[in-house]
């Protein structure tokens, strides 16, 4: 099991970077104006893009073949409908959307991981 914990720690780390670009998105969409959702897909989008470069040449160290690809694609929905959920759950309960989304994303990142290990990248 100690093998693993550099993987997870470099996918953590990438995770960091692909959360701060998702993050800081988002604050700048809100701050220009855009709707709570709008905001976001976009910090959403942004991360994940990062996040598949990251992860396929770092983490991992594989490319991805068009299976894998579908398959991160079948994971970043998942993790994008629990992260519209949570932001929503927050919005709800009269807590600003950026409490959603920073509640999502060690939901996120576990999930992510999990997935690409075993699923995607094995």
């Amino acid at each position: 099991m100690t093998e693993h914990r550099p993987q997870f720690a470099v996918f953590v780390l990438g995770g960091l970077l692909c959360a701060a670009l998702d993050v800081g998105l988002m604050q700048l969409l809100l701050w220009q104006g855009s709707s709570a959702l709008l905001a976001t897909s976009g910090g959403f989008l942004a991360g994940l893009l990062l996040n598949y470069a990251f992860h396929a040449r770092v983490t991992f160290g594989r490319l991805a073949s068009g299976g894998s690809f579908l398959r991160f694609l079948c994971v970043v929905a998942i993790n994008y409908m629990i992260t519209l959920a949570l932001v929503s759950l927050a919005l709800a309960l009269a807590f600003p959307p950026m409490a959603g989304k920073l509640l999502s994303l060690p939901v996120v990142a576990v999930n992510g991981f999990l997935l690409s290990k075993h699923w995607i990248f094995k």
